[in-house]
């Protein structure tokens, strides 16, 4: 692996309602250009840290200005403590990254003690969701009733391309009365805005899964998460991780990604987007925006370079003063498709 890729840590994988939490959060300037609204939260720029790729915050507080960027997703949280995969965990191919970290995480009760009071007391502009994972339908419901009144959190992400284990192991997001369920009791149990992630892997069916989770309540949407993948050591005719297949992240996934959200901002405009696969640059971020993302994730190639979050911002900035671009609004959902 490069050595470059241990620079930070590595945790796993990878008109709208407007619910607006309480406590309010501490408010941030929005400065123009880049500063973005989204269910009923300002940020002040859209780049977002990748669920798995920023921890709780705190493990990056030496690597990344957490105040330059406008939020994070945290590394996922469950109901139990979850061990997660067997080493390697972690692997690199000619088009990015891919792993099988395995949704390792302390708990929501660890998390709740000892994990989400940094951002709140040293980073409070920074808006913070929280990664829900679950394997039955209750469990998102549990994890996020566990957190709901605790301060400095402004949304959650359900992640649901987890296993449904009393299903079988089929995914959340492919099963769409599963999917139904899991949102809808998410949404009963918290005021604060949801996004739900989706995987790529949904194909065609994506958007339709994106309908059903706004239907059910979403008020915004992460596209996209991991595309599962498989990467051969040829020298001793293995997988080269432990688990054996995983998710692939980095280059390889932004042009899925951009896709998916074009396809999805254009079935559902008024939708929030949280764009996320291979963004390493400003112009990966806006081919995003372009395409009808409002916000932007980050996360392999945070791993890569912990200062590439910050770049890109500061590219963002540069491209918009040389284009006369006064709000990144006025980018949004501008792809212009061939007659």
């Amino acid at each position: 692996m490069n050595p470059d890729l241990r620079a930070a840590p590595i945790t796993d994988t990878l008109a709208p309602r407007v619910r607006v939490s309480s406590p309010s959060p501490v408010a941030v300037a929005a400065p123009r250009p880049l500063g973005v609204h989204a269910c009923g939260i300002d940020f002040r720029n859209p780049i977002v840290l990748a669920s798995g790729t920023a921890g709780y915050g705190h493990e990056l507080s030496e690597v990344i200005d957490l105040d330059a960027i406008g939020g994070l997703s945290s590394k996922a949280v469950s109901v139990t403590p979850r061990k997660g995969a067997p080493a390697l965990r972690v692997g690199e191919f000619a088009g990015g990254m891919i792993n099988a970290v395995g949704l390792a995480n302390p708990g929501m009760h660890e998390v709740r003690t000892s994990h989400l009071g940094y951002m709140t007391q040293h980073h409070a502009g920074t808006r913070v969701l929280i990664n829900v994972i679950g394997f039955a339908i209750n469990e998102f419901a549990q994890v996020i009733e566990h957190l709901n009144d605790l301060p400095g959190h402004v949304a959650y992400e359900l992640n649901v391309s987890c296993p449904n284990t009393k299903a079988g192991g089929l995914e959340f997001g492919s099963d769409p009365a599963a999917l139904r369920e899991v949102v809808s009791s998410a949404r009963a149990a918290t005021q604060r805005p949801l996004f739900v992630k989706l995987s790529p892997a949904l194909g065609s069916g994506l958007v339709a899964a994106a309908q059903t989770a706004v239907d059910a309540g979403a008020d915004a949407l992460t596209l996209v998460n991991t595309m599962p993948g498989l990467v051969v050591d040829t020298q001793t005719r293995g997988t080269r991780l432990g688990f054996g297949s995983g998710g692939v992240s980095g280059p390889a996934l932004l042009p899925i990604g951009v896709l998916a959200t074009w396809r999805v901002s254009r079935a559902m405009p008024s939708v929030p987007i949280c764009g996320l696969g291979g963004v390493s640059s400003a112009v990966d971020a806006l081919q995003y925006i372009m395409a009808g993302a409002t916000l932007i994730g980050v996360g392999t190639a945070s791993l890569r370079d912990p200062r590439a979050p910050e770049r890109i911002v500061r590219d963002l900035t540069r491209w918009c003063n040389k284009h006369g671009v006064s709000d990144l609004a006025e980018v949004r959902g501008t792809l212009q498709w061939p007659q």
